[in-house]
């Protein structure tokens, strides 16, 4: 069965919770995969700043990536797609969360997040469940009035109330401005992506840019933000550790984040084996 590049998200699924970097065999799993003329890389939330420390400041595990949930796209180590929110989608984006209690919106300025409207308090409690993966953005987001200058690529909706609140706070923002859509990373906490634009839209994307088939392509992932680029390739694969929706979409089936599952299949597609049965 013919490989030619492999795509896997960071947290939970080459990253596991309360690590700053991927083990030294996911890194050397990705060297095995590249030496055999197999393109590799990360399809992630994270913004591209925020990757290369994952590997520990390997360029080489990043060549080829997604970033920023589908927004930007990179390969041989340079950017050949973005999307990006302009000033005038930022400001009414700001206005109609600013409306709505519990509520609010960070963009990113590089790594930096920029509380834009909304609550330290409710930030946290959006993020809680996440504290063992992510950094703590309610403490070091800056809060600010200024709309961005330069064109945002990495925005972020929250509330810190319930998962009903969340449904009806993305229901209001994708009505009111249609020129976003809210991906649900996680139960009251979205990624801001421009209008039918997603990690499944970029994998099509960067499929034809490299000329490789979508079913000559393997994924790994874990959450809800993963669905869109399971859907559209034909080899999609589920950790053990995945949300119940991912492990019932994926058409194959590893182990744990933990257990260097994805780094144990890379190893043996790079040897030129296929690694699942079920």
């Amino acid at each position: 069965m013919a490989i030619k590049l492999i795509l896997s998200d960071i947290d939970a699924t080459i990253l596991p919770a309360g690590e700053k970097r991927v083990s030294e065999r996911t890194v050397a799993a990705f060297h095995a995969s590249l030496d055999a003329g197999i393109a590799i890389g990360p399809c992630s939330g994270r913004s591209f700043a925020q990757i290369p420390p994952f590997f520990g400041g390997d360029t080489a595990c990043c060549a080829t990536a997604i970033a920023t949930n589908g927004l930007q796209a990179y390969a041989d180590g340079r950017k050949v797609m973005e999307r990006t929110l302009t000033a005038p989608v930022v400001e009414r984006l700001r206005d109609v969360v600013d409306g709505v209690p519990g509520a609010g919106l960070i963009c990113f300025d590089g790594t930096t997040p920029l509380l834009m409207t909304g609550e330290r308090g409710d930030l946290a409690a959006a993020r809680d469940a996440l504290a063992k993966t992510f950094p703590a953005y309610a403490e070091c987001c800056v809060p600010t009035s200024e709309i961005p200058s330069f064109p945002v690529i990495k925005a972020n909706v929250f509330t810190g109330g319930t998962v009903e609140d969340a449904n009806a706070l993305q229901r209001l923002v994708e009505g009111v401005v249609p020129e976003v859509s809210l991906d649900r990373a996680y139960p009251c906490y979205f990624n801001v992506m421009t209008r039918g634009w997603n990690k499944g839209e970029a994998v099509r994307w960067l499929c034809r840019h490299l000329g490789v088939g979508l079913n000559e392509v393997v994924v790994f992932g874990d959450g809800a933000n993963d669905l869109s680029m399971l859907r559209v390739v034909e080899h999609s694969v589920a950790v053990a550790n995945a949300v119940p929706e991912v492990t019932e979409t994926a058409r194959w089936h590893t182990g744990a984040c933990a257990d260097d599952a994805v780094a144990a299949a890379v190893e043996e597609l790079a040897a030129g084996e296929w690694p699942f049965t079920a």
